[in-house]
C-alpha cells in the first residue's frame, strides 16, 4: 500500500500544482488521551450521561441550562490541558514543513493540538475550545479567559465563575465557540467557504481519524470524489461512512493504521521524494 502511495505522490509533487490536504477527526487526538465522541467511551457518554448528544450538545439546551453546559465545558478544558501532541501531530507539522505551500490541514478537532504541535496551516472547522465568543453575538471569538479555572465534571459554578463567563460587551452568557449540532456552518468562525475552495484545489486528501459523521467533512470529500482526484483513508477502523461513499472509488486507498504509525511514515516517504 505504501508502494503504491509513494509513486502517486511521486507523480503529484513533480507537477507542483494543486494541495496535499490532510482532513483530520476525533481519531489523531483519541492517542493523546481524548476520547472521541461516539467511541464506546466516547466524551459524550462519560461526560453527560443523562444525555444524547444531539440533545446535549446544542444552541438550545446552552440557552436553558448554561452553568450545566459551562461546568461540562471547563471539564473539558481541564481534558485539552493535559492532554499533549502525539506522533501523528508531530508528523504532519513535519509534513507542512516539507510540502510548504502545498499543504493545508481541516480538522475538526477544537482540542488545539495541531497548533500546540506546531502546525500553522490549520482550519477548525468546527471551532475551538480554546475561545469562546458572546452567546448573542456582539462580540467575535476571542482566547478563553485566563481567570476562568478548569473543572472537574462535579464541580459547581462559583459565583465568580459565572461573573467572569458574561459578555463584558452586554452582559449575555458567554459561549464556546465551538459548533453545535442544531446550528450551521458558516465562513466566519468555522471557514465553510475556505474549506470548499481548498478542496475544490486538492490533488490528494488524507482522511485521518474520522468517521464521517458530520455535514461539512462529508462534502468536502465528495467534492474531491466527484473531481477524480486522490483519497486516502488513514484510520484502524474499516466500516465508515467514508468508507461506504468511497467504495468502488479507483481513486481510493485505505491504511488500517492508527495516525501515529501512519503519518510519520508518511512523512518519511514524502521527505525521500523530496530530496
Amino acid at each position: 500500500m505504501m508502494k503504491e502511495l509513494k509513486e502517486i505522490l511521486k507523480t503529484l509533487l513533480k507537477e507542483k500544482q494543486g494541495y496535499l490536504t490532510f482532513l483530520t477527526g476525533a481519531g489523531i487526538s483519541a492517542e493523546s488521551g481524548l476520547p472521541t465522541y461516539r467511541s464506546i467511551d466516547g466524551i459524550w457518554i462519560k461526560g453527560t450521561k443523562y444525555h444524547r448528544p444531539e440533545e446535549f450538545g446544542t444552541y438550545r439546551y446552552f440557552s436553558q441550562n448554561q452553568e450545566e453546559v459551562w461546568q461540562y465545558n471547563l471539564f473539558w478544558k481541564k481534558m485539552i490541558g493535559a492532554a499533549e501532541p502525539n506522533p501523528g501531530h508531530l508528523a504532519l507539522t513535519e509534513i507542512e514543513k516539507l510540502l510548504g505551500d502545498r499543504f493545508r490541514l481541516i480538522t475538526q478537532n477544537v482540542d488545539g493540538l495541531h497548533q500546540d504541535a506546531g502546525t500553522r496551516k490549520v482550519y477548525e472547522i468546527h471551532g475551538s475550545k480554546h475561545k469562546v465568543r458572546c452567546s448573542k453575538e456582539c462580540s467575535g471569538p476571542f482566547e478563553f479567559p485566563e481567570n476562568i479555572p478548569s473543572k472537574e465534571y462535579t464541580e459547581d459554578l462559583t459565583p465568580e465563575d459565572i461573573n467572569n463567563l458574561k459578555c463584558r460587551k452586554c452582559g449575555s452568557w458567554l459561549r464556546p465557540n465551538t459548533l453545535w449540532f442544531d446550528e450551521s456552518y458558516n465562513e466566519k468562525n468555522y471557514h465553510f467557504d475556505t474549506a470548499y475552495d481548498i478542496a475544490d484545489h486538492t490533488d490528494i486528501l488524507f482522511v485521518i481519524g474520522t468517521s464521517g459523521s458530520t455535514a461539512l467533512p462529508v462534502g468536502i470529500v465528495e467534492t474531491i470524489k466527484i473531481r477524480a482526484k486522490w483519497i486516502v483513508l488513514i484510520n484502524p477502523e474499516s466500516d465508515t461512512f467514508f468508507d461506504a461513499i468511497m467504495k468502488g472509488s479507483k481513486t481510493l486507498y485505505s491504511i488500517r493504521e492508527s495516525s501515529s504509525v501512519a503519518l510519520p511514515q508518511l512523512k518519511n516517504i514524502i521527505e525521500e521524494i523530496l530530496k
